[in-house]
């Protein structure tokens, strides 16, 4: 059974993305066609609070293209070694919170210790940062153009200081259309197709309403957690599932689940 993703593809360790992987041991049939590419901003200014951890009470990081950005500035400012000797030293002494493992494990590899990965939304994860002791200085946060509202909502009502910082955008990736339509043509109509943002919805619904026709209604309509699922309920499109976290394995079980004859 064919099924389509809408993210780019990440190698693991293995060579192979992740998610193909756990969707080929349910027998599923997994193509990943990227819909948002992204547009980094503010660096020179990023950089500078980077360079100042005596400023802030810790760090908040709920994307991996939020820590892709401390790489860009590291690179571009010939700050690696500065990072190296001290700076990531001072950081590591402060809490740096982070939603998901994906994330995580960036984080891990520009030295930084983590807390919080196994929240798996940026809601559970502000949950988490109230129940821990309150930081006299802000928490860093950089994020997208995009980002939600309820993490900053949750942690001003608990009066934790916050100094949000935008450093990149999401865009539609150009070959959205070429690539969906080189898929349905040689594939036909996926039985089910994951959606991994509102953004990357907002950028291809149009494309895949016009090439599933009357065929959209047997395509089960799956999200990568409950931000994304309101997305699509916003649209009017059925979601027959929202995965338990945004892991391979649990997106995996969740359209196994979602295929079956009752879906979840």
């Amino acid at each position: 059974m064919k099924v389509l993703l809408l993210k780019d593809a990440k190698e693991d360790g293995s060579g192979q993305d992740p998610y193909i992987r756990e969707l080929g041991l349910y027998g599923l049939e997994a193509t990943l066609i990227p819909v948002l590419s992204f547009e980094f901003l503010s660096l020179p200014s990023f950089s500078e609070k980077l360079s100042h951890p005596e400023d802030y009470g810790g760090l908040i990081f709920t994307s991996p293209r939020a820590v892709e950005a401390v790489e860009l500035c590291l690179q571009e400012d010939s700050k690696t070694e500065v990072w190296k000797k001290s700076l990531k030293e001072k950081w590591n002494a402060k809490p740096v919170y982070v939603v998901g493992n994906a994330t995580a494990s960036l984080v891990n590899k520009i030295g930084l210790d983590t807390q919080g990965e196994s929240c798996g939304n940026a809601e559970k994860l502000a949950e988490y940062i109230c129940s821990r002791e309150s930081p006299a200085l802000p928490l860093l946060f950089p994020c997208g153009t995009l980002k939600g509202e309820i993490l900053p909502k949750m942690l001003k009502d608990k009066g934790i200081p916050m100094e949000s910082i935008t450093v990149y955008q999401k865009i539609p990736h150009p070959g959205i259309q070429v690539n969906l339509n080189s898929y349905y043509s040689q594939q036909g109509v996926p039985a089910s197709i994951t959606f991994f943002s509102p953004s990357g919805l907002t950028h291809s619904l149009k494309h895949i309403q016009e090439l599933s026709g009357d065929n959209i209604h047997q395509i089960k309509f799956v999200a990568i957690g409950p931000t994304t699922a309101r997305a699509l309920a916003t649209q009017g499109l059925p979601v027959s599932c929202t995965a338990t976290s945004p892991t391979p394995h649990a997106l995996a079980a969740g359209i196994r689940t979602a295929l079956q004859p009752h879906s979840c």
